[in-house]
């Protein structure tokens, strides 16, 4: 990638460089943000400087399903309501939201915090497969929901999660793989249509 043209000012280049590091934000982008910084108050500034300590010193992972929590217990583990005979397992935090947005799902989740990559070196024991395993041990979750990823990675975990939970009695399910709403079949590629094929449903 052409790296962007560098600033007269040392700090600038510091600030695009730091914000560089950071998922999907390429050189040109940081820069942008960086003189986007520069020309806003120091009343802004500050308020984005301390929202980026508090995520990191006022949050936590649940003691139940890893996900991030102000508390001891997430909002999720933490309501009564919710059917904990099934557990919706997820590779990130922000996909667990996905799933509520829905409102369909009224079970618990586990957040893994990856996915088995052997090509990244992140073996099994490097995500949150422990802590899973650990809440089968009580008998009372009757289902495990896998939700990772439809890549290689994300496969690769929910192949090898189906056989360390399978002979434990617990079903396992996956979820169904098919085309996108609004998709048309002309633009969908072989994978995609085989999976949607596979996983048809009566009219």
């Amino acid at each position: 990638m052409k790296e962007a043209p560098k600033s007269t000012a040392a700090a600038v280049n510091h600030l695009t460089d730091v914000l560089s590091r950071l998922p999907g934000i390429g050189p040109k982008s940081a820069q942008r943000l960086a003189y986007h910084l520069l020309k806003a108050s120091e009343e802004q500034v500050r308020e984005l400087s301390d929202a980026l300590v508090a995520v990191k010193q006022k949050t936590r992972r649940c003691r139940v399903c890893c996900n991030i929590a102000d508390g001891d217990l997430c909002l999720i583990c933490g309501n009564p309501v919710r059917d904990r005979s099934r557990i919706c397992v997820v590779e990130q935090p922000q996909d667990m939201l996905t799933l509520e947005h829905t409102r369909v799902y009224k079970g618990v989740y586990h957040v893994l915090h990856g996915n088995i990559s052997p090509a990244e070196g992140v073996g099994s024991d490097d995500i949150c497969i422990r802590e899973l395993m650990a809440r089968l041990d009580g008998g009372d979750v009757t289902e495990i929901i896998l939700a990772t990823n439809a890549n290689v990675e994300g496969e690769t975990t929910a192949m090898y999660l189906q056989r360390l939970i399978s002979p434990l009695g617990v079903k396992v399910t996956r979820l169904a793989r098919g085309l996108p709403f609004g998709g048309e079949i002309e633009y969908a590629d072989d994978v995609t249509l085989s999976r949607a094929m596979e996983n048809r449903q009566e009219f």
